[in-house]
């Protein structure tokens, strides 16, 4: 029985276009920009704020010193959250309907503080809502500590938000997620390019 819907947000809820946040990095200047990103999960600096390893402030330092002497911490947060390319209104319409019809909703995401705090923020925004307003339950990978594919994060999911695995369904476009997530006992969607994830419901 599914009583928990249990979402990750770029690819599945959020659109994401990662090389448009290469793009933008590298007209800042960072070399190898395009080394850092991968669809799924990034290296170095950009993976460290991802799993709480660092904060936004060692963040900023850390590409500063990577970047030309006149680049601001304002750019390298555009550029970073360049990555997102928004959240189409017809999912927070169906996320809404999926609370009506009874499903517990909640999420799980890869994320840092930056695109948190900043644009994903602004695109829950868009029905006049908040992101606390679509969801009983929230999980961030820097605010846990650890990241996806990890035991850990999942783990963390299910102490925080009070939920079971066999009575959770997990939609994430990473098939290693939903690998991992499946070998701990959930449900699991691979929701792949080109499909909305209303298409994996039950």
């Amino acid at each position: 029985m599914i009583k928990n819907l249990l979402f990750d947000l770029g690819g599945v809820i959020i659109d994401i276009k990662r090389q448009d946040c290469v793009d933008a990095f590298e007209a800042l200047g960072l070399k190898n920009a395009d080394s850092y990103f991968g669809l799924y999960a990034q290296t170095g600096v950009f993976m460290a704020i991802e799993d709480g390893s660092i904060g936004v402030d060692e963040f900023h330092r850390e590409l500063h010193a990577k970047l030309p002497e006149n680049v601001t911490d304002s750019q390298i947060d555009e550029a970073f959250q360049r990555f997102i390319t928004g959240i189409p209104v017809r999912r927070l319409e169906a996320l809404r309907e999926l609370r009506k019809k009874g499903y517990r909703l909640y999420l799980l995401s890869n994320t840092n503080p930056v695109m948190w705090d900043g644009i994903i923020a602004d695109e829950f925004r868009k029905e006049g809502l908040r992101r606390e307003d679509y969801f009983d339950g929230m999980v961030t990978s820097f605010e846990a500590k650890a990241a996806k594919p990890d035991r850990a994060i999942f783990d963390y999911t299910c102490r925080t938000l009070g939920i079971k695995p066999e009575e959770t369904l997990f939609f994430d476009d990473s098939e290693a997620n939903t690998v991992a997530a499946k070998e701990l006992g959930f449900n699991t969607a691979h929701v792949r390019p080109g499909t909305e994830f209303t298409d994996y419901l039950p």
